[in-house]
């Protein structure tokens, strides 16, 4: 089949410079990448083209030639053989062999290994689609199932690509609303390959005072690195179970609790629940409804620092009888007629 364009392939016109070409594959890779696509082999292949033009046309010598020649100057025979250098070949390789070997998505055992991006972020394109493996002379992927050949696959800038690190793996895992408090120990078992084989099995330490949505890494627990390079890290993301009652914002904690109606009025002791365990605690007289009591030390721990701890801020219920007894309604009248009196005299002296 006929190769198309490569500034067609890149959508930039025949005088577009350097930066528009870089900028034009930069936007086509991140679309494309097989990370971004898993199991879709048109988009592979798309990825393969836009590489393929890229690495023509970002480079000035082999820019010239597809200039003068077009794809011509790439096939066997032509010239002196040493356009074909372009598909790590010798002389008479194969145009059509330069991008051989492809295994996006396994290991070096032929396993399916899903690739994940941390936190989504995609802002640049040789540092989060190609898992930062574009650092040094050396960066990219290795000789194993991309571009195989002995001058390797181009990172794009003209420098052979050899080794980098692995991919960043991403999971999940949920602890209890007390465990996202006191830290905890989790048993993972990381599986690969398309059949669910178990291949690892990780204690890992879940610290005290983690909070929802944060996120673990684990150095050197992701995919292995290519060619000699080191392994990726595997970012475990937290979710906290939610708590009847309980609600927690940064290190304070806030729960709800009723007191008696006459405990409001004048004042008294209750007892009330922590994670620490329950704690009797004064409450002033002339209590309101919604009110809050602050039980200091009693939120969770900093994940800084796990010597300080939040607060617990415990929203007062007033508790109204539903039923009671005639010699207790008659004592609620006179209260409220000494009430009563109480405002009425006030006003009086008042006026």
């Amino acid at each position: 089949m006929a190769k198309r364009d490569f500034y067609e392939v890149l959508g930039v016109g025949r005088n577009a410079d350097d930066r528009e070409i870089k900028r034009a594959y930069r936007k086509l890779a991140k679309k494309y990448h097989p990370d971004t696509n898993p199991g879709d082999k048109q988009a592979e292949q798309k990825f393969k083209e836009v590489t393929e033009a890229y690495n023509v046309l970002n480079d000035s010598e082999k820019k010239k030639l597809y200039d003068q020649f077009g794809m011509a100057a790439f096939e066997d025979g032509f010239g002196t053989g040493n356009q074909s250098d372009f598909y790590g070949g010798s002389g008479g390789q194969s145009r059509d062999s330069g991008f051989g070997g492809f295994d996006f998505g396994q290991d070096r055992n032929g396993t399916y290994r899903e690739y994940h991006f941390e936190n989504g972020d995609m802002g640049d394109i040789f540092g989060d689609i190609f898992g930062n493996m574009f650092h040094g002379e050396a960066g990219g992927f290795s000789g194993e199932g991309f571009g195989s050949r002995r001058s390797g696959f181009q990172d794009g800038f003209g420098r052979s690509a050899r080794s980098g690190r692995g991919s960043d793996l991403q999971s999940e895992v949920s602890v209890s609303f007390e465990d996202a408090v006191f830290g905890c120990e989790r048993m993972l078992q990381l599986s690969s390959g398309e059949s669910g084989e178990k291949i690892q099995k990780l204690q890992v330490h879940i610290p005290a005072g983690i909070e929802d949505g944060k996120s673990i890494r684990l150095k050197g627990k992701g995919n292995s690195g290519y060619g000699g390079g080191p392994a990726g890290d595997l970012l475990l993301k937290i979710h906290v179970e939610p708590k009847a009652g309980w609600e927690r914002k940064g290190v304070d904690i806030y729960t709800t609790a009723e007191i008696p109606f006459i405990t409001a009025v004048l004042g008294g002791e209750e007892k009330f629940s922590t994670l620490y365990g329950d704690v009797m605690c004064k409450i002033p007289a002339g209590t309101q409804s919604g009110g809050k009591i602050r039980l200091r030390g009693k939120g969770a721990p900093s994940l800084k620092k796990p010597s300080v701890r939040g607060d617990q801020y415990v929203t007062i219920r007033i508790q109204v009888p539903k039923t009671v007894s005639p010699e207790a309604a008659e004592k609620l009248k006179e209260y409220d007629r000494a009430m009563k009196r109480g405002y009425s005299g006030k006003r009086g002296s008042a006026a």
